[in-house]
Parts: C-alpha cells; sequence; structure tokens
C-alpha cells in the first residue's frame, strides 16, 4: 500500500498552549488565526526539499471554495502550489530548521491566515489523485496578531477581556450599586463545541451555510449572529427572556450565577431554549461565547438607561395626581441595563485612521429589532460619544440609552397633563465594568458621553438628535476621552452619598413656549421653589421595617401650606411598577428659614410579600402648594434593600483531583417561618455539575448548614457561587474565590 505518510503529531498540548487555548483541551488542536502551528510527519520515504513536493489542503464548511476563503491549498514549496486566482484566506507553511528530510521527518510551521473564517477544519495531504486525513482542528480569532481585526495591544487587557473565566456584574441602581459574581467558564469542558454548534443553528447558516461560514472571517458578522442567538425571539437562541413573573417552568433569571449550565443545558434539550434570561444573564451567556470565540469582550452595566422606543432621542415619564408612575409607558428607563462591549475594528464605517475602531457595544437582549432581528450592535463606543447617531449598528438606540432626555409630565385627573420639568442629567449614570486584575467597579461613563451639563455634551446631544453633521463644523470635530478621566468606587462615593433621590418641581417660574426658538422664557414671579429630599433614616435591609426621612426647604418668606402625598412602589428593574405597598396623605406647613422633616416609614409586613420578585422599592413624594395648586413639587428615590449575608468557609487547600469540603450557613433574620428554602451551589473547574439542595422550613433565629464536598478538576483561581432560595428572599447569592493547586 502506497502510505502518504506513516505518522503525524499534531503537537496539540505545544501548539495550543502557545495559542493561549490549553484551558480548552490539549487533546484536540486549537489553534488561532494568523499564528503559525507545528506538525510533524513521517514521510514513507526520504524528502528532498529541492525536488520534492508536499501538497495540503484545509477546509471548512460543508462546501469548502478557496474564493469564499473556506478552502485553500498549500504546500512545499510555495511556487507549485495552485491556487484560484480569485483564492482568499491563504494559508501557508514552511520547512522548520528541526526537520529531518533525509530521515523522512518533516515538521512544518503552518500559519492560518489573520482572516481565515474562525470554525472547524480538516486538514489533509495530497499527491496526485489520492488524500489522506491529517486530522481536525479549530481556528479561533487572534487578539495577540496585529493583522488580525480584534487585535488587542496589552496582554493585561488580554488576561481580562479573552482569558479570565471569571467576573463580576453589576446591578443594582444608580444610589444602590451591587455586584453579584458570573462564572463565564469560556473554557469549560464542551463550551467551544456549544459556541460552534451556536453558529452552526443560527438562521443565515441555515438559509446559506456556504455564505455564513465564509462571512466567520468577519468579527463584525459574527457578534451580530452571536447577538441575535443569545435570544431566541427569531431563533432556536441560546435563552427565553422573562421579565414578569417566570411561570415555573424554568429556573428564575435571578438564579443563574454563571453560564455553562445554561449552554450545557442548551445543547442538552436539543438546541431548544433556555427558561429564563434578563439582560445580565444574556450579556454573561454572550460573553462567554465572544470569549471562547477569541474576540475580547466584556460586561458593561449602565444605570438609568434610557428604552427609546422611537428614536426620538427622548423619554416620557409619567405621573399621577398622587405622584404615582402609571403602569403603562412606551418608553421606560430601567434601574439598570447590562449589555456586552467587543473589541474590534470597523473598517466598514467611514472615518480616517481607525477613528470608530475599539469598544463596541453589542447587546443580545431582545428589545428592539435591528434589520428585522432581535440584535443589536456593533454599535461604535466612539461613535456615541461623538454623537454620530447615523452609523451602523442601531447608534441611535445606544445613544438613547445613556444620553436621552427625560421629560417628567404630570397626569391630572381634572386637566391636561402637565410638563413638570425636562431632565437632560437623569438618563446614563455610572457606566460600569470589572476593573482589570481585580473586582473593583471602574467607572466607564467618560467613554460613552462629554460630562453632564457641559456646552460640549448639550452640542452633541444636538447634532445626534438633528443627525446633521454640517452644523458648526461637528463632522470636523471628535471628541476623545482620557482614560485618566475614568473614575474608581472611592472618587464617586462622595458625589453618591450626596444624592438624596431627585427633586423636581415647576414651581419656580411659569413657563411659555417660543414656537420660533423653542426656548423657556420666564414670565411672572411665584412663590420660591420647594426643595424635597428623600434620605434613608437606616441601612435598608430586606427582612427589617424601612424607615425614610423627607427633609423640605425654601427661601419663601411666609409660610406654605403643603399637601404631601407619600407612596411606595416595588419596582421591575426595567422601571416598570409591580405593586403600590404605601400611600399616605399628610398636611404639613413649611415654616421660613426653617426646614421640614417629615418621617416615614414602610413597614416589612406592607412590602415583603411585594418584593419578592421585584428589584427595588420607589419611594415619591407630591407636595402641592394648597394656596397655589398648579404649583407642585415631586422627590423620588428608588432603594434596593440589601439582602441577609451567607456564610462560606473553605476547609483546608485545595488540590487538583483531591477532595475538598466547604461548609455553607444561613441564619433566618426575621420574624416568620422561611419556607421552600434551597441551596444552589455552582463553579466550573470546580464542581462538574451544579449541586441542588432542597432544605427543611427554617425557623424564625435559626441556622442552616450545607457541607460539601468535591474534587476539583481545574488549577488555578476559580469562583465558587452559593444561591439561597425561599419563600421570602428571592435568590441571595454570595461567593468565594478557590485557588487549586497542582500539588
Amino acid at each position: 500500500m502506497d502510505l502518504l505518510y506513516r505518522t503525524v503529531d499534531l503537537h496539540c498540548q505545544a501548539n495550543n498552549s502557545a495559542h493561549h487555548t490549553s484551558d480548552i483541551s490539549t487533546e484536540e488542536l486549537i489553534i488561532r488565526r494568523g499564528q503559525s502551528f507545528l506538525l510533524n510527519l513521517e514521510l514513507p520515504r526520504p524528502f528532498n526539499p529541492n525536488t520534492d513536493q508536499l501538497h495540503f489542503t484545509v477546509k471548512t464548511g460543508s462546501r469548502a471554495s478557496e474564493d469564499l476563503g473556506t478552502r485553500s491549498a498549500f504546500g512545499i514549496p510555495e511556487s507549485h502550489v495552485t491556487r484560484s486566482p480569485g483564492a482568499k484566506a491563504r494559508w501557508r507553511a514552511e520547512l522548520d530548521t528541526t526537520s529531518s528530510p533525509a530521515l523522512g521527518r518533516v515538521t512544518l510551521a503552518v500559519t492560518p491566515p489573520a482572516d481565515a473564517p474562525v470554525g472547524n477544519y480538516y486538514l489533509s495531504m495530497e499527491r496526485g489523485d489520492k488524500e489522506a486525513s491529517l486530522g481536525r482542528l479549530v481556528v479561533l480569532f487572534n487578539p495577540w496578531c496585529p493583522e488580525d481585526w480584534v487585535y488587542l495591544p496589552e496582554e493585561e487587557e488580554r488576561q481580562e477581556y479573552v482569558l479570565n473565566e471569571h467576573g463580576v456584574i453589576y446591578k443594582g441602581t444608580t444610589k444602590y450599586i451591587s455586584s453579584v459574581p458570573w462564572d463565564y467558564g469560556q473554557f469549560d469542558e464542551d463550551i467551544m463545541d456549544i459556541c460552534m454548534k451556536i453558529l452552526d443553528v443560527n438562521p443565515k447558516y441555515l438559509r446559506d451555510p456556504t455564505d455564513d461560514v465564509s462571512a466567520r472571517c468577519n468579527p463584525i458578522y459574527v457578534s451580530r449572529v452571536v447577538s441575535a442567538m443569545i435570544n431566541s425571539s427569531d431563533d432556536a437562541g441560546v435563552l427565553v427572556g422573562c421579565w414578569g413573573k417566570p411561570d415555573g417552568r424554568g429556573m428564575p433569571p435571578s438564579m443563574w450565577s454563571g453560564s455553562v449550565e445554561i449552554l450545557k443545558q442548551w445543547r442538552r434539550n436539543g438546541c431548544h431554549s433556555v427558561k429564563y434570561g434578563q439582560c445580565w444573564v444574556f450579556a454573561g451567556v454572550m460573553c462567554t461565547v465572544m470569549r471562547c470565540l477569541g474576540v475580547p469582550c466584556r460586561v458593561v452595566t449602565n444605570y438609568q438607561s434610557a428604552h427609546d422606543t422611537d428614536k426620538s432621542l427622548t423619554v416620557d415619564v409619567y405621573y399621577s395626581d398622587f405622584g404615582v408612575r402609571p403602569k403603562e409607558s412606551k418608553d421606560t428607563i430601567w434601574n439598570f441595563h447590562v449589555w456586552v462591549e467587543a473589541w474590534m475594528k470597523r473598517p466598514d464605517l467611514e472615518g480616517e485612521g481607525g477613528d470608530y475602531d475599539g469598544w463596541q457595544v453589542l447587546d443580545p437582549t431582545p428589545q428592539e429589532r435591528s434589520k428585522g432581528v432581535f440584535c443589536c450592535g456593533p454599535a461604535s463606543v466612539k461613535a456615541i460619544l461623538n454623537g454620530h447617531t447615523h452609523l451602523k449598528y442601531d447608534a441611535p438606540f445606544v445613544y438613547a440609552e445613556v444620553n436621552a432626555d427625560v421629560i417628567d409630565w404630570l397626569l391630572m385627573s381634572n386637566d391636561p397633563k402637565q410638563q413638570l420639568c425636562s431632565d437632560t442629567k437623569r438618563v446614563g449614570q455610572n457606566i460600569s465594568t470589572k476593573s482589570i486584575g481585580s473586582n473593583k467597579r471602574q467607572n466607564i461613563t467618560a467613554t460613552y458621553k462629554a460630562r453632564e451639563g457641559t456646552e460640549l455634551e448639550r452640542n452633541t446631544f444636538k447634532h445626534a438628535i438633528t443627525r446633521d453633521y454640517s452644523l458648526e463644523g461637528h463632522a470636523r470635530h471628535k471628541i476623545s476621552f482620557n482614560p485618566e478621566g475614568l473614575s474608581t468606587e472611592a472618587e464617586e462615593e462622595e458625589q453618591e452619598n450626596a444624592e438624596g433621590g431627585r427633586s423636581i418641581g415647576n414651581g419656580e417660574i411659569t413657563v411659555e413656549e417660543n414656537e420660533e426658538e423653542n426656548a423657556v422664557v420666564p414670565t411672572a414671579p411665584l412663590p420660591q421653589m420647594v426643595v424635597m429630599q428623600i434620605e434613608e433614616a437606616s441601612t435598608p435591609i430586606s427582612g427589617q421595617d424601612v424607615h425614610l426621612k423627607v427633609t423640605l426647604s425654601s427661601e419663601d418668606r411666609v409660610p406654605r401650606s403643603l399637601s404631601l402625598r407619600v407612596n411606595a412602589q416595588t419596582m421591575l428593574y426595567t422601571g416598570v411598577p409591580a405593586a403600590n405597598v404605601l400611600t399616605k396623605i399628610e398636611e404639613h406647613t413649611l415654616q421660613p428659614g426653617r426646614a421640614l422633616s417629615v418621617a416615614v416609614v414602610i413597614p416589612f409586613s406592607v412590602y415583603g410579600e411585594h418584593l419578592f420578585d421585584c428589584d427595588s422599592m420607589n419611594i415619591s413624594v407630591l407636595a402641592t402648594d394648597q394656596n397655589h395648586p398648579k404649583l407642585v413639587y415631586l422627590a423620588e428615590n428608588n432603594i434596593v434593600l440589601q439582602d441577609p449575608p451567607i456564610s462560606i468557609t473553605v476547609k483546608g487547600v485545595a488540590r487538583l483531583y483531591h477532595q475538598l469540603e466547604v461548609n455553607v450557613a444561613f441564619s433566618n433574620p426575621i420574624q416568620e417561618t422561611l419556607q421552600n428554602c434551597s441551596f444552589h451551589v455552582s463553579g466550573s473547574g470546580l464542581l462538574n455539575n451544579p449541586v441542588e439542595a432542597s432544605l427543611p422550613d427554617l425557623k424564625p433565629g435559626r441556622r442552616i448548614r450545607l457541607v460539601l464536598s468535591f474534587t476539583p478538576y481545574r488549577i488555578g483561581k476559580k469562583i465558587l457561587v452559593v444561591d439561597f432560595d425561599c419563600s421570602t428572599f428571592r435568590d441571595v447569592k454570595a461567593s468565594v474565590t478557590i485557588d487549586v493547586q497542582l500539588h
């Protein structure tokens, strides 16, 4: 039998280590494009580089084509390789100096091009009409390669945004920022194969697999496919969204602690969507897929995030004459919204010198359609910063999320709606992501917009809303951000602590509209503005009564008779009220030169059952001047209650393939028995499968403990996440970092 070769060695372990993929596998060849890898061939006869030839073919997809870049012929010598004139994505090979040709031992350095489509490939050797398979390999994007569109120059950023398998995602509200641990697990067993499966079941592939596989050379295209496939609104996507009360047929979004369990369940169920997800879950899963494919990616949280349905870049918020937000509104302001940023070049956008390269917004949460599909982005963050809302993809929607203007309206029972105020600063606060190398929060608001209240910010908004880039030479002007201007948690603390909620009103002046200039013009003086502030008298803790203080002041020299209507509503994080839990009306007199303080108590017995599936509680106070009923003032504060703590204790040192014991404990802090109690414990590299533990009812003041024994199967720092759920507290979370040693 005339063999083409005797043996082949793809050096999976060494190659994968050099390509930063050894955490995925050391038994399968996984390489990054634009970077060479070595393979050894033992030939049946000596090889003479001067006279002999070696021919190879690599293919991806079912209908591989040189002209589409999905098939490439290469060999030694290069001059004897026959290719199509229009061949794209050309692979090449060189004879390595460690070869022993005279003995028939050949070592080849094979280099896939930096624009090769990502995916599964098959490598074969040819001679004449004979062909022999050399094996399967996987090609990923390469942020280490300067020629790759996803190239990221700094090594510490590549370590964080490509290789880090753990992180935190920020939730809560502007004033009550909280973080939850998230296990991305992009290198966990089977995750890479699942990511390839996601690409292979997307609608574009099903319609035209040849073009889809060819287009996988482009991270812009791949990112849009992944954005659409993480949600299930158009396809067999990974997650079903749920923004109301779950129906019991799936996992509540708040229970998830990582992506691995979700992705594995999706494949195990035959690519049927997993129930349920909300924005941080969609974003966490997309970050896993993008990092696995080799695209630098990070999760970003935007507080006071506007959902502008008509692309007007303005959001209308309505209050009833009792100060309560009506439930129905087309536009909404979410407490927070989470998306991802992916790093890539944008040669498809107009501009010079890579004006729009860098971080790109991608949002897999199904909100609005983009070119007929529920996906969003990539939208250049630099384009958003400059108000360039004419650029693809979905720039107007993203710009509105971070910088829409808000108009507050009062809906009176007997009168037409009355404008309370126009707020240019409310939307897009504390835009946050995890810092490089630590779990500290980094404020990246300055990368999205100029400082609020500045002339530059207002001019940028004007151009964004008119999309007239001939005005004031804006087309020639580019805003750039200074990384030193990005703030940390400590630098924001003083400002955030000073904010006691919002206070707005229409009592400073009466106004009329100048139709020509659309300007606000003062007409007649009225009593001085009443300033209201809502503050916590003590830290709000779930399970306890909430104590607040409303402070009112004015510069008037005469007493003011005020009617105060205090309301409390539990809120979904999307800004939609869930239930009214408190309404009361009080009459007070504001004396000149003296502040008025009013205590507000919201008992746990009143709010407890309504907060179970909600994320926060919105407190609003509507003050009406009894002598001037048209003068109305509104203050509100959206508070997030602290969860009771979970204790996690690791016994001993964690070692690879050695049993480890962890103790988990929770105490009942309220004077009610907790029912339907359970622990859910997960952690890639630590537990092969999540641990579910149903627990007995927990009486007031009692403590329950769970002892876990497991065997870590991967070295390095891993995150164990514990979720406690019961009839009163929804998905209380805690985590611990476990450093698994080799010996």
